[in-house]
């Protein structure tokens, strides 16, 4: 039985980790749930699917759900943002009770959007990427 959405994880630059933890954290309010560094974890491999991982990850929780944000040393990144039309998973989306105030808190606070906020329908979005480069959709239900 699926219970739900556990995590999204965020891939970030090894030297952007402690900014990228901040930023989920102390920008956006998240709550630290892990920080740890994995190296010479052969579970750890079989899991990822890959080997020789060395890594450092942290989990943030952000409300009922948790955004998971890794920074792999090695097998070192691939150095591609998805673009919004990307398949696969290209955004997250974070629900805000009052868009336009953190639409300008989150402009400030270094992230970059494709405009002001827009109604659609029975609510309101906009697109905007977080300081590393990760597409993050502010929601407000109406």
């Amino acid at each position: 039985m699926i219970h739900g959405l556990h995590h999204v994880a965020l891939g970030v630059r090894p030297d952007e980790f402690d900014a990228a933890l901040a930023f989920y954290t102390g920008t956006l309010g998240g709550d630290l749930e892990f920080s740890s560094r994995l190296e010479n974890r052969p579970d750890a491999d079989a899991v990822i699917g890959l080997d020789g991982v060395a890594a450092r990850v942290a989990m943030v929780r952000l409300g009922g759900a948790r955004v998971e944000i890794w920074a792999y040393e090695d097998p070192g990144f691939e150095d591609r943002r998805s673009p919004a039309n990307a398949l696969g998973y290209p955004h997250i989306a974070l629900e805000v009770s009052d868009i336009d105030v953190e639409h300008l808190r989150l402009t400030a606070a270094g992230m970059t959007f494709v405009g002001p906020p827009v109604q659609v329908g029975p609510a309101r979005a906009v697109y905007g990427r977080d300081p590393f480069g990760n597409l993050i959709e502010l929601y407000q239900s109406s």
